[in-house]
C-alpha cells in the first residue's frame, strides 16, 4: 500500500490534518462523497476511465473517497452504467481501483447498495419492502418474501467480501435517499406486519441485519461505514423523523458502525431533498460565471444537512461525516472545529476539481468552483462522470431538462441518481 503522501501543514483540529476513521488512517478529512461515475458495462464491470477517475481523486489529495454505489444484487442495479459487486467477476477489476488509490497515497471504501423499487432497470422486477409505488420512479412492486429479503442479506455479505479481495480500505453501505435501506426504514413505504415491519424497532431490524452481515466480512483493521437518512423528506405526513431514526442509527453504531454519514431518506424530488442548486454562488460569482439568473437571488446555504449532523452526534458515540453543500475552506474549517461533524464529504465540487483538497489545503483557494448547475445530474446514467457545465450549457442544458420535466422525480423513469451527487 503506497504511503500516505503529505499535504501542507494545518492544526490537529483542521479539516486538512491527518485522522482516523476508525481504524483507518487518512491523510485529511475530507471525502469524496458517493458519487455515481456511469462507466460500467452491460455486466457491471469497470474499465480504464473508472480507474482514471479514482486515481486523479487520491492524486488530488483527497482523504478518503466512496466509490459511486455499486450493486450487490441484479435486481438491485440502479442502472445501465452503474458498477456492480455482484459477482467474483468483479473483483479484478476493482482490485485495479484499489492500486491505483494506494499507489497515490489514497484511501478507498467500497458503497455498495440495493436501489430497491427506485431501480431504473425496467426489464427486472423491482424489490420492496411492501406494496406501495415509488414516488420517484412510478414503479408498481409487491412486498418481498422472507426469503427474498435474506437472499439480499446475503448478497450485501457477500459483497463486502468481494471489496475485502479487491483491496478495498473498507465498506461504506448506502442506506439513504430512497434506495432500499431506506424504504425498509420508512412507515411511508413499509407497512408490514411481520418481523420486518410493524414498529421502528422492526422497520430497522433490515438495516441490522445487513450491517451485521457485512461486518463478518471485514477484518479489525478495514472501516465500516454508512450513508443513513435521518428522515423522509416528502409531502405526506408520517414519514421517518429524524428523533426515531437516531434511536435507530445508535443501534446501527452498536452493530459494528466506523461512523455515519448524514442525508435524506425517501424524497419527494432530487432537488429540495438532496442535491440542492446554486450553493455558496453570491450576485458577484453569478455576474463572473453568467449565470444570470441568479443575479437577483440570495444564495443558498452551505451545509444543508449539518442539522442532521448534530442530532447524531449529540446523540451517538461515532464518527459523523456531513454532506451537503459544503464549499468553502472556511465553513469546512469551522464544522471541523466546532466539532459539528468529524469528517466532511463532498459529490459535486470533486467532479469539477478531483484536486480539489490541494487547493483547498494550501490556501491558494477559498472555495470550490462548483457553482452546483446540476448539470451533471442531468447525464447521469446517460454519459460517463464529468463536469459539463459552460455558460452556454448552463442555460441551454436547463432549460431543455426543465422542458423535458426533469428533477420532478415523479415517474418519469428517466431520472438521475440521488446518490449521483448527492451534495
Amino acid at each position: 500500500m503506497g504511503r500516505l503522501h503529505a499535504l501542507p501543514a494545518r492544526p490537529s483540529g483542521s479539516a486538512f490534518a491527518p485522522a482516523h476513521l476508525g481504524p483507518v488512517a487518512v491523510r485529511n478529512r475530507l471525502i469524496r462523497a458517493g458519487t455515481g461515475e456511469s462507466m460500467a458495462d452491460a455486466a457491471g464491470r469497470i474499465g480504464d476511465d473508472y480507474v482514471a477517475l479514482h486515481a486523479a481523486l487520491a492524486a488530488g489529495g483527497v482523504g478518503l473517497s466512496f466509490t459511486g454505489h455499486m450493486f450487490v444484487h441484479p435486481r438491485g442495479r440502479y442502472g445501465e452504467l452503474q458498477a456492480g459487486i455482484d459477482s467474483d467477476d468483479a473483483i479484478a477489476g476493482l482490485r485495479r481501483v484499489t492500486d491505483a488509490v494506494h499507489h497515490r497515497g489514497g484511501r478507498i471504501f467500497a458503497q455498495i447498495a440495493h436501489a430497491g423499487s427506485q431501480s431504473m432497470m425496467f426489464d427486472s422486477e423491482a424489490l420492496a419492502p411492501s406494496q406501495v409505488d415509488n414516488v420517484m420512479t412510478g414503479r408498481h412492486v409487491r412486498a418481498a418474501h422472507d426469503d427474498e429479503i435474506r437472499e439480499v442479506i446475503t448478497a450485501f455479505g457477500q459483497a463486502a467480501r468481494r471489496a475485502m479481495e479487491a483491496g478495498f480500505d473498507g465498506v461504506h453501505l448506502h442506506g439513504a435517499n430512497g434506495y432500499l435501506i431506506s424504504q425498509f426504514r420508512s412507515p411511508l413505504t413499509n407497512r408490514r406486519q411481520d418481523d420486518w415491519g410493524g414498529d421502528q424497532q422492526r422497520r430497522d431490524r433490515f438495516p441490522l441485519e445487513v450491517i451485521r452481515a457485512v461486518r463478518e466480512q471485514i477484518p479489525t483493521d478495514k472501516g465500516l461505514t454508512m450513508k443513513v437518512g435521518l428522515a423522509d423528506l416528502v409531502d405526506q405526513d408520517g414519514g421517518l423523523a429524524v428523533g426515531e431514526s437516531v434511536l435507530g442509527v445508535a443501534g446501527f453504531v452498536a452493530a459494528g458502525l466506523d461512523g455515519v454519514e448524514v442525508s435524506s431518506n425517501l424524497m419527494s424530488d432530487y432537488v429540495s431533498a438532496s442535491i440542492r442548486e446554486y450553493i455558496a454562488v453570491t450576485r458577484k460569482r453569478a455576474l463572473e460565471d453568467l449565470l444570470l439568473h441568479r443575479l437577483h437571488k440570495p444564495p443558498e446555504p452551505e451545509g444543508y444537512f449539518l442539522p442532521f449532523a448534530d442530532a447524531v452526534g449529540g446523540a451517538v458515540d461515532t464518527n459523523v461525516i456531513v454532506v451537503g453543500g459544503l464549499r468553502t475552506a472556511e465553513t469546512i474549517d469551522a464544522v471541523i472545529s466546532a466539532r459539528r461533524a468529524d469528517f466532511v464529504s463532498m459529490a459535486r465540487p470533486f467532479i469539477r476539481e478531483p484536486d480539489l483538497a490541494l487547493r483547498l489545503a494550501d490556501g491558494g483557494q477559498v472555495g470550490a468552483a462548483c457553482v452546483s448547475c446540476n448539470i451533471c445530474l442531468m447525464h447521469d446514467e446517460h454519459h460517463p462522470l464529468k463536469c459539463w457545465r459552460t455558460p452556454r450549457a448552463n442555460l441551454l442544458e436547463h432549460a431543455r431538462y426543465r422542458l423535458a420535466g426533469g428533477f420532478a422525480g415523479k415517474g418519469s423513469g428517466r431520472k438521475p441518481s440521488a446518490e449521483g451527487a448527492a451534495d
